[in-house]
């Protein structure tokens, strides 16, 4: 028997309430093509949120959560024999995709009609033990340890996607609104890649501001406030429609806001009907959506981290304590990524 902590239905968070259960359940078996990972670290991300809050619900419950994992290989099934026992592997939000669609065949398996998302569809990393196709079980750089590898699965991986997606180039300006785990790694990558293109950062809380301007942030405000330049792209971190609205205004033409978020709340019909054409889309300004990742966005960007080398800022909890990790992401209380440390 296992311990887990799963979420047995979706709740609201603004109750204060624990959504995870502490539980015992039997040890997973690898089928056909899978491996077995004692987990020894597994990061905790706003997705979580989503799913407990009922914004992207997994479709059966009880489910154990969790995206970024780093474990060690502790059995192969049957026909896996791509990884060995004792192998160190990473799991990221995609646990499997059909390989056969036109999406697929050309990487983008994050469009697969037929996505499995870890720790939804699927049981993920608050546990001590998690079964994933060997396919989509990725090696981790020597450079990380287990702590610190475990946010470059999703907050890194799909930070590292929106950035592409952006099209930034070196000397172009780079806005992002929202600064938690995937934005603080974001800014470190910018540094490094195009030291010419300075990041301006909005958040709402203060602490976060200046935890921005720490990483070198050339300027930091509040969402709604208006920075000294025009931007050339914008991502857009935020699980609020505010953002996205005060975001297009500080665009400059052609200028492209790049949406990473798997869901949004409910927004305030008010704050759309304050879209003003010529101020918000006016001159060509694009807007995109950010799909889940793919396999190459994973191991790209863990090779690109490698080479630098940049660490993820982390603050460590225990499995026991994966409910206390989630409601301070919910209430903001952010400085980097939140790892559960299962070793």
């Amino acid at each position: 028997m296992m311990k887990a902590m799963v979420l047995e239905g979706v709740c609201d968070l603004r109750q204060n309430q624990t959504p995870l259960s502490a539980v015992e359940m039997p040890d997973p078996l690898p089928g056909r093509g899978e491996v077995l990972l004692q987990v020894t670290a597994c990061g905790v991300c706003h997705t979580e949120l989503d799913e407990i809050e009922g914004r992207t619900p997994p479709p059966v419950f009880p489910i154990i959560p969790g995206h970024q994992i780093v474990g060690r290989v502790l059995a192969c099934g049957p026909g896996a024999q791509q990884h060995k026992v004792g192998d160190r592997l990473g799991v990221a939000w995609i646990h499997s995709a059909c390989g056969q669609c036109q999406h697929c065949r050309r990487g983008d398996e994050n469009l697969c009609p037929q996505f499995v998302a870890t720790g939804r569809d699927v049981h993920g990393g608050y546990a001590r033990l998690t079964t994933v196709p060997q396919r989509f079980a990725l090696p981790i750089p020597e450079v990380f340890t287990d702590i610190q590898a475990a946010p470059f699965l999703c907050a890194g991986a799909i930070g590292y996607r929106s950035l592409r997606l952006t099209g930034l180039q070196n000397g172009q300006r780079l806005g992002l609104t929202g600064f938690g785990a995937s934005g603080h790694l974001v800014l470190k990558l910018v540094r490094y890649r195009y030291p010419d293109a300075p990041v301006y950062v909005f958040a709402r809380n203060p602490n976060e501001r200046e935890f921005a301007r720490e990483l070198g942030a050339v300027w930091a405000g509040d969402t709604g406030d208006r920075p000294p330049e025009s931007l050339d792209c914008i991502i857009d971190t935020t699980p609020a429609w505010k953002p996205v609205v005060e975001a297009l205004k500080n665009l400059k033409a052609g200028g492209r806001l790049v949406i990473n978020a798997i869901r949004k709340e409910a927004f305030d019909k008010k704050e759309l009907l304050r879209i003003d054409y010529p101020d918000h889309l006016w001159m060509e300004k694009e807007i995109k959506s950010v799909a889940n990742v793919a396999r190459r966005d994973v191991t790209e960007f863990l090779q690109i981290a490698a080479e630098i080398p940049f660490l993820p800022e982390v603050q460590e909890y225990s499995l026991e304590q994966a409910n206390t990790a989630l409601l301070e992401l919910k209430k903001g209380k952010i400085r980097g990524a939140k790892v559960l440390n299962l070793a």
